[in-house]
Protein backbone atom coordinates (compact mmCIF):
# COMPACT_ATOMS: atom_id res chain seq x y z
CA UNK A 1 0.00 0.00 0.00
CA UNK A 2 2.47 2.38 1.23
CA UNK A 3 4.36 2.37 -2.22
CA UNK A 4 1.27 2.45 -4.59
CA UNK A 5 0.15 5.50 -2.43
CA UNK A 6 4.09 7.04 -3.28
CA UNK A 7 4.05 5.76 -7.07
CA UNK A 8 0.70 7.26 -7.70
CA UNK A 9 1.34 10.88 -6.19
CA UNK A 10 4.43 10.62 -8.71
CA UNK A 11 2.74 10.10 -11.29
CA UNK A 12 -0.69 12.39 -10.66
CA UNK A 13 -0.91 15.58 -11.97
CA UNK A 14 -0.42 18.49 -9.07
CA UNK A 15 -2.43 21.63 -8.97
CA UNK A 16 0.79 23.30 -9.47
CA UNK A 17 2.99 22.32 -12.05
CA UNK A 18 6.10 23.65 -10.32
CA UNK A 19 5.78 20.58 -8.37
CA UNK A 20 6.53 18.39 -11.33
CA UNK A 21 8.72 20.52 -12.87
CA UNK A 22 10.81 20.17 -9.64
CA UNK A 23 10.16 16.66 -9.01
CA UNK A 24 11.65 15.83 -12.53
CA UNK A 25 14.04 18.12 -11.82
CA UNK A 26 15.54 16.50 -8.71
CA UNK A 27 15.41 13.04 -11.23
CA UNK A 28 17.44 14.47 -13.72
CA UNK A 29 20.15 16.04 -11.39
CA UNK A 30 20.31 12.62 -9.71
CA UNK A 31 20.77 11.06 -12.99
CA UNK A 32 23.55 13.22 -13.79
CA UNK A 33 25.11 12.50 -10.88
CA UNK A 34 24.98 9.32 -10.97
CA UNK A 35 25.92 8.82 -14.48
CA UNK A 36 29.14 10.88 -13.96
CA UNK A 37 30.00 9.23 -10.92
CA UNK A 38 29.90 5.33 -12.69
CA UNK A 39 31.79 7.23 -15.51
CA UNK A 40 34.64 8.98 -13.48
CA UNK A 41 34.97 5.62 -11.43
CA UNK A 42 35.05 3.61 -14.17
CA UNK A 43 37.78 5.50 -16.17
CA UNK A 44 39.80 5.19 -12.81
CA UNK A 45 39.18 1.60 -12.99
CA UNK A 46 40.68 1.92 -16.95
CA UNK A 47 43.78 3.93 -15.87
CA UNK A 48 44.42 1.44 -12.74
CA UNK A 49 43.64 -2.18 -14.78
CA UNK A 50 46.52 -0.24 -17.52
CA UNK A 51 49.36 0.44 -15.47
CA UNK A 52 48.66 -2.96 -13.46
CA UNK A 53 49.12 -4.33 -16.90
CA UNK A 54 52.30 -2.46 -17.62
CA UNK A 55 53.85 -2.86 -14.11
CA UNK A 56 53.31 -6.47 -14.07
CA UNK A 57 55.02 -6.67 -17.62
CA UNK A 58 58.40 -6.18 -15.03
CA UNK A 59 57.47 -7.18 -11.87
CA UNK A 60 56.92 -10.63 -10.60
CA UNK A 61 54.21 -12.01 -9.05
CA UNK A 62 56.21 -12.60 -6.10
CA UNK A 63 59.58 -11.24 -5.11
CA UNK A 64 62.07 -12.76 -2.98
CA UNK A 65 64.81 -10.67 -1.81
CA UNK A 66 67.30 -10.25 1.16
CA UNK A 67 65.95 -8.74 4.64
CA UNK A 68 69.28 -6.76 4.37
CA UNK A 69 71.97 -6.07 2.62
CA UNK A 70 72.18 -6.17 -1.64
CA UNK A 71 72.85 -9.90 -2.02
CA UNK A 72 71.34 -13.09 -0.62
CA UNK A 73 72.71 -17.25 -1.64
CA UNK A 74 70.05 -18.92 -2.47
CA UNK A 75 71.41 -22.95 -2.79
CA UNK A 76 69.87 -25.25 -5.75
CA UNK A 77 68.79 -27.09 -3.10
CA UNK A 78 67.17 -24.21 -1.67
CA UNK A 79 65.34 -23.32 -4.96
CA UNK A 80 63.93 -26.97 -5.83
CA UNK A 81 61.95 -26.55 -2.38
CA UNK A 82 60.91 -22.84 -3.94
CA UNK A 83 59.51 -24.66 -6.83
CA UNK A 84 58.25 -27.58 -5.04
CA UNK A 85 55.54 -25.24 -3.18
CA UNK A 86 51.91 -24.97 -4.39
CA UNK A 87 51.03 -22.60 -6.77
CA UNK A 88 54.81 -21.78 -7.75
CA UNK A 89 54.96 -21.75 -11.70
CA UNK A 90 58.35 -20.65 -12.18
CA UNK A 91 61.42 -18.49 -10.86
CA UNK A 92 64.02 -16.23 -11.87
CA UNK A 93 67.11 -15.32 -10.55
CA UNK A 94 68.35 -11.39 -10.80
CA UNK A 95 71.26 -9.31 -9.68
CA UNK A 96 70.41 -5.89 -9.90
CA UNK A 97 73.03 -2.56 -9.74
CA UNK A 98 73.80 0.84 -10.46
CA UNK A 99 76.17 1.28 -13.19
CA UNK A 100 77.46 3.89 -15.42
CA UNK A 101 77.27 3.34 -19.17
CA UNK A 102 79.41 5.07 -21.71
CA UNK A 103 78.53 5.45 -25.36
CA UNK A 104 80.41 7.83 -27.42
CA UNK A 105 81.73 10.72 -24.75
CA UNK A 106 79.02 11.33 -22.68
CA UNK A 107 78.41 8.68 -19.52
CA UNK A 108 75.06 7.77 -18.28
CA UNK A 109 73.61 6.17 -15.07
CA UNK A 110 71.48 2.94 -15.08
CA UNK A 111 70.27 0.49 -13.30
CA UNK A 112 71.77 -3.44 -15.11
CA UNK A 113 69.63 -6.10 -14.47
CA UNK A 114 71.01 -9.40 -14.86
CA UNK A 115 68.92 -12.59 -15.62
CA UNK A 116 68.96 -15.75 -15.97
CA UNK A 117 67.14 -17.62 -19.36
CA UNK A 118 64.07 -18.16 -17.44
CA UNK A 119 63.55 -14.45 -16.56
CA UNK A 120 60.76 -14.46 -19.57
CA UNK A 121 58.40 -17.45 -17.53
CA UNK A 122 58.08 -14.23 -14.80
CA UNK A 123 57.91 -11.44 -16.43
CA UNK A 124 56.79 -9.70 -20.03
CA UNK A 125 59.31 -7.47 -21.27
CA UNK A 126 60.18 -9.80 -24.41
CA UNK A 127 56.21 -9.35 -25.74
CA UNK A 128 57.08 -4.93 -24.94
CA UNK A 129 60.67 -5.31 -27.66
CA UNK A 130 59.77 -2.21 -29.96
CA UNK A 131 63.03 -2.59 -32.18
CA UNK A 132 65.38 -5.41 -32.27
CA UNK A 133 65.28 -8.68 -30.70
CA UNK A 134 65.32 -9.86 -26.60
CA UNK A 135 68.95 -11.15 -26.75
CA UNK A 136 71.04 -11.04 -23.14
CA UNK A 137 73.84 -12.95 -24.65
CA UNK A 138 76.46 -15.66 -23.37
CA UNK A 139 79.36 -15.54 -22.31
CA UNK A 140 80.58 -14.94 -25.80
CA UNK A 141 79.60 -11.88 -26.15
CA UNK A 142 76.89 -10.57 -23.43
CA UNK A 143 74.05 -8.45 -24.65
CA UNK A 144 71.79 -5.79 -23.46
CA UNK A 145 67.85 -4.69 -23.96
CA UNK A 146 67.61 -1.32 -22.98
CA UNK A 147 64.52 0.83 -22.30
CA UNK A 148 63.34 3.14 -25.12
CA UNK A 149 64.18 6.34 -23.56
CA UNK A 150 67.50 5.17 -21.86
CA UNK A 151 68.67 4.30 -25.79
CA UNK A 152 68.02 7.51 -26.81
CA UNK A 153 70.00 9.16 -24.00
CA UNK A 154 73.04 7.22 -24.90
CA UNK A 155 72.31 7.68 -28.93
CA UNK A 156 72.66 3.75 -29.21
CA UNK A 157 70.59 2.30 -32.55
CA UNK A 158 70.17 -1.44 -31.55
CA UNK A 159 69.31 -2.38 -35.26
CA UNK A 160 72.27 -0.86 -36.88
CA UNK A 161 74.62 -0.57 -34.02
CA UNK A 162 77.78 -2.38 -34.28
CA UNK A 163 79.62 -0.65 -31.74
CA UNK A 164 79.70 -2.13 -27.62
CA UNK A 165 77.75 0.09 -24.33
CA UNK A 166 81.28 0.42 -21.76
CA UNK A 167 79.55 -0.61 -18.27
CA UNK A 168 81.77 0.54 -14.98
CA UNK A 169 80.64 -0.94 -12.05
CA UNK A 170 82.58 -0.64 -8.31
CA UNK A 171 84.78 -3.42 -7.09
CA UNK A 172 83.91 -5.35 -4.28
CA UNK A 173 86.00 -4.89 -0.62
CA UNK A 174 88.46 -2.27 -2.30
CA UNK A 175 89.55 0.00 1.06
CA UNK A 176 92.40 1.70 -1.28
CA UNK A 177 93.05 2.60 -4.94
CA UNK A 178 95.83 4.65 -6.64
CA UNK A 179 93.45 5.95 -9.60
CA UNK A 180 89.79 5.23 -9.95
CA UNK A 181 90.17 3.05 -12.29
CA UNK A 182 91.65 0.29 -9.92
CA UNK A 183 88.03 0.79 -7.61
CA UNK A 184 86.04 -0.15 -10.81
CA UNK A 185 85.44 -3.52 -13.26
CA UNK A 186 84.30 -2.53 -16.42
CA UNK A 187 82.92 -4.81 -19.38
CA UNK A 188 80.94 -4.55 -22.81
CA UNK A 189 77.30 -5.07 -23.71
CA UNK A 190 75.82 -5.20 -27.02
CA UNK A 191 72.79 -3.22 -27.50
CA UNK A 192 69.88 -6.15 -29.06
CA UNK A 193 67.22 -4.90 -28.24
CA UNK A 194 64.75 -2.20 -26.95
CA UNK A 195 61.72 -2.28 -24.67
CA UNK A 196 59.02 0.25 -24.52
CA UNK A 197 57.06 -0.44 -21.31
CA UNK A 198 56.60 2.74 -18.97
CA UNK A 199 58.97 5.93 -18.46
CA UNK A 200 59.83 4.69 -15.12
CA UNK A 201 61.41 1.10 -16.24
CA UNK A 202 62.20 3.02 -19.92
CA UNK A 203 64.16 6.15 -19.23
CA UNK A 204 66.98 3.82 -16.52
CA UNK A 205 66.76 -0.18 -16.97
CA UNK A 206 68.70 -2.08 -19.35
CA UNK A 207 68.40 -5.92 -18.94
CA UNK A 208 71.19 -8.37 -19.59
CA UNK A 209 72.95 -11.58 -18.46
CA UNK A 210 73.16 -12.49 -14.88
CA UNK A 211 76.70 -13.85 -15.22
CA UNK A 212 77.82 -10.71 -16.73
CA UNK A 213 76.58 -8.94 -13.61
CA UNK A 214 78.43 -11.74 -10.74
CA UNK A 215 81.95 -11.66 -12.86
CA UNK A 216 81.98 -7.31 -12.32
CA UNK A 217 80.37 -7.71 -9.22
CA UNK A 218 82.24 -10.38 -8.01
CA UNK A 219 79.59 -12.67 -6.78
CA UNK A 220 79.15 -16.05 -6.22
CA UNK A 221 77.32 -18.63 -8.72
CA UNK A 222 74.14 -19.13 -6.20
CA UNK A 223 74.50 -15.41 -5.34
CA UNK A 224 71.29 -12.95 -6.39
CA UNK A 225 69.82 -9.80 -5.73
CA UNK A 226 66.18 -11.31 -5.77
CA UNK A 227 64.43 -14.03 -6.45
CA UNK A 228 61.38 -13.33 -8.91
CA UNK A 229 58.55 -16.16 -8.71
CA UNK A 230 55.83 -16.36 -11.25
CA UNK A 231 52.08 -18.04 -9.84
CA UNK A 232 50.18 -20.56 -11.42
CA UNK A 233 46.62 -19.57 -12.82
CA UNK A 234 44.20 -19.09 -9.87
CA UNK A 235 46.79 -18.77 -7.13
CA UNK A 236 46.23 -16.20 -4.41
CA UNK A 237 49.21 -14.19 -3.86
CA UNK A 238 49.29 -13.46 -0.16
CA UNK A 239 48.43 -17.65 0.61
CA UNK A 240 51.56 -18.29 -1.56
CA UNK A 241 53.73 -15.33 0.29
CA UNK A 242 52.54 -17.27 3.54
CA UNK A 243 53.97 -19.97 2.51
CA UNK A 244 57.23 -18.65 0.92
CA UNK A 245 57.78 -16.97 4.70
CA UNK A 246 57.20 -20.04 6.45
CA UNK A 247 59.67 -21.93 4.30
CA UNK A 248 62.58 -19.62 3.96
CA UNK A 249 62.66 -18.13 7.30
CA UNK A 250 63.86 -14.96 8.57
CA UNK A 251 66.53 -13.40 6.57
CA UNK A 252 64.71 -12.98 3.36
CA UNK A 253 61.64 -10.39 2.15
CA UNK A 254 58.44 -11.78 0.54
CA UNK A 255 56.86 -9.45 -1.31
CA UNK A 256 53.54 -9.66 -3.45
CA UNK A 257 53.16 -7.47 -6.67
CA UNK A 258 51.13 -5.42 -4.80
CA UNK A 259 53.25 -4.53 -2.41
CA UNK A 260 56.29 -3.90 -4.59
CA UNK A 261 54.24 -0.95 -5.79
CA UNK A 262 52.47 -0.24 -2.37
CA UNK A 263 52.71 3.65 -2.62
CA UNK A 264 51.50 3.79 -6.15
CA UNK A 265 48.29 1.94 -5.63
CA UNK A 266 47.10 3.36 -2.81
CA UNK A 267 47.67 7.23 -4.08
CA UNK A 268 45.33 5.54 -7.27
CA UNK A 269 43.07 4.42 -4.97
CA UNK A 270 43.23 7.75 -2.74
CA UNK A 271 42.54 9.59 -6.02
CA UNK A 272 39.57 7.79 -6.94
CA UNK A 273 38.06 7.60 -3.46
CA UNK A 274 38.74 11.48 -3.51
CA UNK A 275 36.38 11.90 -6.80
CA UNK A 276 33.85 9.89 -5.44
CA UNK A 277 33.15 11.58 -2.16
CA UNK A 278 33.33 15.25 -4.28
CA UNK A 279 30.77 13.76 -6.70
CA UNK A 280 28.76 12.50 -3.64
CA UNK A 281 28.67 16.09 -2.18
CA UNK A 282 27.65 16.99 -5.65
CA UNK A 283 24.80 14.61 -5.26
CA UNK A 284 23.36 15.97 -2.01
CA UNK A 285 23.31 19.23 -2.95
CA UNK A 286 21.02 18.18 -6.13
CA UNK A 287 19.33 16.44 -3.21
CA UNK A 288 17.91 19.68 -1.95
CA UNK A 289 15.64 20.11 -5.13
CA UNK A 290 14.33 16.67 -4.26
CA UNK A 291 13.50 18.03 0.04
CA UNK A 292 11.64 20.74 -2.03
CA UNK A 293 9.53 18.64 -4.15
CA UNK A 294 8.35 16.64 -1.71
CA UNK A 295 7.59 19.52 0.77
CA UNK A 296 5.47 21.17 -1.77
CA UNK A 297 3.93 16.98 -2.11
CA UNK A 298 2.76 16.89 1.21
CA UNK A 299 1.28 20.89 1.31
CA UNK A 300 -0.30 19.40 -2.02
CA UNK A 301 -1.93 16.13 -0.27
CA UNK A 302 -2.92 18.09 2.97
CA UNK A 303 -6.21 16.78 2.37
CA UNK A 304 -5.13 13.16 1.67
CA UNK A 305 -3.28 13.08 4.71
CA UNK A 306 -5.96 14.24 6.50
CA UNK A 307 -8.35 11.50 5.51
CA UNK A 308 -5.76 8.90 5.65
CA UNK A 309 -5.29 10.30 9.39
CA UNK A 310 -9.20 9.86 9.55
CA UNK A 311 -9.34 6.54 8.61
CA UNK A 312 -6.69 5.42 11.50
CA UNK A 313 -3.92 5.68 9.85
CA UNK A 314 -0.76 6.00 12.25
CA UNK A 315 2.03 8.37 11.57
CA UNK A 316 4.54 6.04 10.76
CA UNK A 317 2.65 5.01 7.92
CA UNK A 318 2.43 8.59 6.45
CA UNK A 319 5.94 9.30 6.79
CA UNK A 320 6.70 5.72 5.15
CA UNK A 321 4.34 6.96 2.16
CA UNK A 322 6.40 9.80 1.58
CA UNK A 323 9.91 8.39 1.98
CA UNK A 324 9.12 5.82 -0.28
CA UNK A 325 8.21 9.40 -2.95
CA UNK A 326 11.95 10.00 -2.49
CA UNK A 327 13.28 6.96 -3.37
CA UNK A 328 11.07 6.79 -6.05
CA UNK A 329 12.65 10.19 -7.27
CA UNK A 330 15.83 8.59 -6.50
CA UNK A 331 15.93 5.15 -7.87
CA UNK A 332 14.01 6.77 -11.00
CA UNK A 333 17.42 9.38 -11.49
CA UNK A 334 20.10 5.94 -10.42
CA UNK A 335 18.42 4.37 -13.25
CA UNK A 336 18.36 6.45 -16.29
CA UNK A 337 22.04 7.37 -15.09
CA UNK A 338 22.93 3.76 -14.75
CA UNK A 339 21.48 3.86 -17.98
CA UNK A 340 23.48 6.64 -19.75
CA UNK A 341 26.82 5.71 -18.04
CA UNK A 342 26.86 2.17 -19.41
CA UNK A 343 25.90 3.67 -23.09
CA UNK A 344 28.53 6.22 -22.78
CA UNK A 345 31.16 3.32 -21.34
CA UNK A 346 30.35 1.15 -24.04
CA UNK A 347 30.96 3.88 -26.57
CA UNK A 348 33.89 4.92 -25.43
CA UNK A 349 35.40 1.80 -24.93
CA UNK A 350 33.95 0.91 -28.46
CA UNK A 351 35.09 3.90 -30.51
CA UNK A 352 36.89 5.89 -27.74
CA UNK A 353 34.92 9.28 -28.19
CA UNK A 354 37.18 11.18 -25.71
CA UNK A 355 40.74 10.86 -26.64
CA UNK A 356 44.10 11.56 -24.69
CA UNK A 357 45.40 14.22 -26.96
CA UNK A 358 49.16 15.86 -26.94
CA UNK A 359 50.19 12.54 -25.06
CA UNK A 360 52.88 10.16 -25.42
CA UNK A 361 50.64 7.52 -23.67
CA UNK A 362 50.19 3.78 -24.86
CA UNK A 363 46.58 4.21 -25.44
CA UNK A 364 44.96 6.98 -27.92
CA UNK A 365 41.78 7.62 -25.51
CA UNK A 366 40.81 7.20 -21.96
CA UNK A 367 40.56 3.47 -20.92
CA UNK A 368 36.75 2.55 -19.18
CA UNK A 369 36.66 -0.45 -16.90
CA UNK A 370 33.05 -0.97 -15.54
CA UNK A 371 32.86 -2.71 -12.16
CA UNK A 372 29.33 -4.21 -10.86
CA UNK A 373 30.73 -3.02 -7.36
CA UNK A 374 30.97 0.97 -8.43
CA UNK A 375 26.86 0.41 -9.45
CA UNK A 376 26.14 -1.22 -5.93
CA UNK A 377 28.12 1.69 -4.50
CA UNK A 378 27.13 4.28 -6.21
CA UNK A 379 23.44 2.97 -5.66
CA UNK A 380 23.50 2.21 -2.52
CA UNK A 381 24.85 6.55 -1.85
CA UNK A 382 21.90 7.38 -3.71
CA UNK A 383 19.21 5.53 -1.21
CA UNK A 384 21.04 7.14 1.31
CA UNK A 385 20.97 10.47 -0.26
CA UNK A 386 17.30 10.31 -1.00
CA UNK A 387 16.34 9.08 2.18
CA UNK A 388 18.18 11.97 4.46
CA UNK A 389 16.70 14.40 1.51
CA UNK A 390 12.99 12.74 2.18
CA UNK A 391 13.02 12.26 5.98
CA UNK A 392 12.18 15.81 6.77
CA UNK A 393 9.34 16.51 4.51
CA UNK A 394 7.81 12.69 5.28
CA UNK A 395 8.51 13.86 9.05
CA UNK A 396 6.55 16.84 8.71
CA UNK A 397 3.90 15.22 6.50
CA UNK A 398 3.69 12.62 9.72
CA UNK A 399 3.58 15.06 12.87
CA UNK A 400 2.12 17.90 11.61
CA UNK A 401 -0.72 16.27 8.97
CA UNK A 402 -3.39 19.19 8.86
CA UNK A 403 -1.17 22.03 10.42
CA UNK A 404 1.00 22.43 7.14
CA UNK A 405 -1.16 25.17 5.84
CA UNK A 406 -0.35 27.11 9.28
CA UNK A 407 2.91 26.66 9.49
Amino acid sequence: MVWQFASRYFRAKKSTNAINIIAWVSVVAIAVGAGALIVILSVFNGFEGLVKSLYSSFYPSIKIAPSSGKTMLLSPARLEEIAAVPGVAHYSAVVEEKAVLRYGDEPTIAVLKGVDSSYNNVAGVKSNIVRGRFDTGDSVAYRAVLGVELEGALGVDVVHSIAPVTVYLPRRNVNAFVTPEDALNSGVLYPAGTFAIQQEFNSKYVITNIEFLRKLLELKPDEMSALEVSTRYGTNENELKGKLEQLLGQGYKVQTRYEQNQSLYAIMQTEKWAVYIILSFIMIIAAFNMIGSLYMLVIEKEKDITILKAMGARQSLIMRIFLAEGLIIAGIGAALGFALAIIFCLLQQRFGLIKLEGTSFLVDAYPVSMHWVDFLLVFITILIIGLAASWYPARRAAIEGVSLNAT
